[in-house]
């Protein structure tokens, strides 16, 4: 103990210039196993299982900017796995049991939170609706509970349950074991956990191009020059269009921007994950005492990381309205996130037309809880050649057959998940 203290004062004092480095920062080689390209939390995570269930080490994960400064960082950080269809609630409760270990297995505090996740009703039709949701729930042997109106307001007693509130809550559906983790947490531990493993971090190389041989992609053009593949997977959130467009793959996905905001601090007042579909909000208060809100997307598509005022103007008028004390508050901050959203509502993981190509995107409003499911049987699905039977249904054929997994209503937005 008296080391880590001496340590830490030491780098302190030397403004962290000798403080040892999470990963390493290799030059490329010139061929992998396998190139992921994208540095967020899926592609780490996907690295990190490829090389810890697999034994496949040769791999490279290529960020065109640095770790983590795409959705992994521009996100609200909520984890859940409160869904009615048999394919989403499997995967998304795999997903959230690894949340629970997470950071034992990376030996890296991700700050994983389970203070429980509410979805308010504002009506009795939308009660029933969570009441079969949360049915379902439990016959997946996935935690659900019904509260009342009057459980709620004890819960959360700076929450408008007044009879008349702009939007009267009638009830709502909690999952105690969901909650937040610590997003920038996320990407660093699995980058240190992937590196550990021998894999290669490469920050500031952006792909410009695949390259195929016939059918098949045999590598990726680079900012920093030609890198050969045998197998080359596609996680790269909302820019999925564009790098699948590189080998001639046209995907069912448009890309839009979903804008977040905090507040100034406070001190404690909120200790749980409040969802609103009628307001499209959500909300909850950081570690460092924010207030963190989010709601629906802007009205355009867009690859740029920013966004408009009036989706401000609206997430803080639906959070006025359920939570009044909020208009005593300054907003400290905004950003926005590129989202990829497929033409129901669920995730693309899976094979691509091109052999040795694979995708990971398609997330929607979903993304950063699903991060370690969703790298964990992406990494099956490239390393095997084909789905685990938790991503089967993810397939990109599904959008040819007509067999979609349309969940409406699961989040806090119409389609939402």
């Amino acid at each position: 103990m008296r080391y880590s203290i001496f340590n830490l004062a030491r780098n302190a004092v030397s403004y962290h210039q000798r403080w040892g480095k999470a990963w390493r920062s290799p030059e490329p080689r010139s061929h992998y196993d396998v190139i992921v390209i994208g540095g967020g939390g899926h592609g780490l995570a996907t690295a990190y299982y490829l090389a810890k269930e697999h034994g496949i080490s040769n791999v490279a994960v290529l960020e065109k900017g640095w770790l983590g400064g795409g959705n992994t960082g521009r996100n609200t950080t909520i984890v859940r796995s409160n869904y009615m269809l048999e394919a989403n609630a499997h995967f998304y409760d795999h997903a959230l049991k690894l949340w629970e270990g997470l950071s034992q297995d990376l030996n890296f505090n991700v700050m994983f939170s389970q203070r429980g996740v509410i979805n308010l009703a504002h009506s009795d039709p939308q009660l029933d609706s969570f009441s079969r949701r949360g049915n379902a729930m439990r016959l997946n042997g996935i935690d659900a509970v019904m509260l009342s109106r009057d459980e709620i307001a004890r819960m959360v007693p700076l929450l408008d349950c007044s009879p008349t509130a702009r939007f009267p809550v009638t009830g709502g559906l909690l999952q105690a074991r969901g909650g937040v983790a610590r997003h920038d947490a996320v990407a660093w531990g699995y980058a240190r956990a992937a590196d550990a493993r021998g894999v290669d971090i490469i920050q500031n190389c952006e792909v410009t191009g695949i390259r195929r041989d016939g059918g098949r992609v045999v590598g990726v053009e680079t900012t920093r020059g030609y890198i050969g593949a045998d197998k080359v997977g596609i996680v790269v959130a909302g820019n999925s269009s564009r790098l699948a467009a590189m080998a001639d793959v046209r995907l069912p996905v448009e890309s839009h921007v979903l804008q977040a905001m905090v507040t100034e601090p406070l001190k404690p007042v909120l200790d749980t994950v409040i969802t609103s579909g009628a307001t499209h909000l959500y909300i909850s208060q950081t570690d460092k005492g924010e207030i963190l809100m989010g709601g629906d997307l802007d009205g355009y598509n867009s690859y740029a990381q920013r966004g408009n005022l009036p989706l401000i103007e609206h997430v803080i008028a639906g959070a006025l309205s359920m939570f009044p004390f909020l208009s005593r508050l300054r907003l400290m901050r905004t950003w926005g996130g590129v989202m990829d959203m497929s033409m129901d509502g669920s995730p693309i993981i899976g094979k691509l037309p091109v052999e040795g190509l694979y995708l990971d995107g398609g997330w929607c409003y979903g993304g950063f809880k699903a991060t370690p499911g969703s790298g964990w049987v992406f990494a099956h699905t490239i390393a095997q050649d084909r789905p685990h039977p938790l991503n089967e249904a993810f397939n990109l054929e599904r959008f040819n057959t007509g067999y979609l997994l349309d969940e409406k209503g699961a989040g806090a937005t119409p389609g939402a998940h």
